[in-house]
C-alpha cells in the first residue's frame, strides 16, 4: 500500500487542503473508489476506511492480480467534515456539482479538477454516494443512463437492486456522469446511512466492492456470491409525499413489505401533538427509501416504494 497526496492547495482561512489516496498494486489503472465528497458523508468515509484495511490485508497475502492498480480516496472534503457541514463551508457549494472542474476557478472547482485529473483514467469508478433527501435506503447500485452505462456490470456487485435513472441537466456536473463521459465504467453505491454509521450496511458495501473487483479479475478474494440484482428504473418507484408539515413519525423502514393502504407515517402537530395526517401506501411493494429527519415540510418526499405487481 502506498499513501499519496493526490491534490493540495493553500487557502487563506484554514490549513492547507490535502486530499490523500491509498494505492494498491501497480500497473494498469483498474479501479478507483471515492468516498466522502460531502461533509456529512461519515458512512461513506467509514466504508472506505474498512476497504483500505481489507485491501491492505489482501495485498500482504499476494491476492492482488499482477499489473493491476486500485486507488481508494476516502475523503475529498475534510474541511467541511471537520465542522459538520455538508457543503463547502465558505460559499456552501457542492464539490459533487463541480466536475470535471476548473483549475483556474473557485475553490471547489479547483478541487474537483485536481481530483478528476488523478482518477479519470481508471477502467472502473465506484463512488460511495449520498442522496439529496435525508433518509435511509436499501443498499443498491445506481447508474445514470448516459448511453455508456452497463447494467450487466452493475449486477456483479451482488447487491439486491440496480437503479437506472435518466440524468437531468444538473447531473452533468457530477462525478458519476463525468466518469462515464470520459470512458470510465462508473457506479454509485448507496448504503443504508449517510450521516450516521451503520456497520451492517457498511460491511455489505465493502463485500460488494471486493466481490466486484474479484469478478473483474483485479483481486483474488473468496466471498458470498451475493444477490441476483433486480434492475429497476427510478421512474418506476412509487413516491409518497406529505400532505402537511410537522413532526414526522415513520412506521416503516427500508426493506419492509407494505400493502396498499398501510399507514407508513404520521405527521404530528408540533405544538399541540395531535395527528394532522397519516401517509398511506399507494401500492403494494417494498420500501426502498424512507425519510428519517424528525421534521417534514408539506409535499416533501418521505418514501419511495418498489411496486410489486399482483400475480
Amino acid at each position: 500500500m502506498r499513501e499519496e497526496t493526490l491534490f493540495s492547495m493553500k487557502v487563506p482561512y484554514r490549513e492547507e487542503i490535502r486530499i490523500k489516496g491509498f494505492v494498491f498494486g501497480k500497473g494498469e489503472k483498474s479501479a478507483c473508489i471515492v468516498g466522502a465528497i460531502r461533509g456529512n458523508e461519515y458512512q461513506q468515509l467509514y466504508v472506505c476506511s474498512q476497504l483500505v484495511q481489507a485491501l491492505q490485508a489482501l495485498e500482504e497475502k499476494g491476492a492482488l492480480a499482477s499489473n493491476k492498480e486500485i486507488l481508494v480516496v476516502p475523503c475529498v472534503n475534510s474541511h467541511s467534515m471537520n465542522i459538520g457541514k455538508r457543503f463547502w463551508p465558505v460559499d456552501n457549494t457542492d464539490i459533487n456539482r463541480m466536475f470535471p472542474g476548473n483549475s483556474q476557478g473557485e475553490t471547489t472547482q479547483r478541487i474537483a479538477a485536481g481530483i478528476f485529473e488523478k482518477i479519470q483514467n481508471y477502467s472502473y469508478g465506484i463512488q460511495l454516494a449520498s442522496f439529496y433527501l435525508p433518509g435511509d435506503f436499501i443498499p443498491h447500485v445506481r447508474m445514470m443512463e448516459t448511453g455508456y452505462q452497463s447494467a450487466s456490470l452493475a449486477n456483479l456487485f451482488g447487491l439486491p437492486y440496480v437503479v437506472l435513472r435518466k440524468p437531468r441537466p444538473i447531473d452533468t456536473t457530477t462525478l458519476n456522469y463525468n466518469w462515464q463521459i470520459w470512458n470510465t465504467n462508473a457506479f454509485s453505491l448507496y448504503t443504508a446511512e449517510t450521516d450516521e454509521l451503520d456497520q451492517e450496511s457498511a460491511g455489505q458495501a465493502v463485500a460488494a466492492i471486493l466481490r466486484f473487483l474479484t469478478r473483474m479479475g483485479i483481486i483474488r478474494y473468496h466471498s458470498h456470491s451475493g444477490y441476483i440484482a433486480e434492475i429497476i428504473s427510478e421512474d418506476e418507484l412509487a413516491v409518497v409525499r406529505t400532505d402537511a408539515g410537522g413532526i414526522y413519525r415513520r412506521k416503516c423502514r427500508p426493506g419492509d413489505e407494505v400493502h396498499y393502504g398501510d399507514i407508513l407515517a404520521e405527521i404530528v402537530h408540533p405544538l399541540d401533538g395531535h395527528v394532522i395526517v397519516q401517509a398511506a401506501a399507494p401500492t403494494d411493494g417494498i420500501i426502498f427509501f424512507a425519510h428519517k429527519k424528525p421534521l417534514v415540510t408539506e409535499h416533501e418526499v418521505i418514501y419511495k416504494i418498489i411496486r410489486r405487481l399482483h400475480k
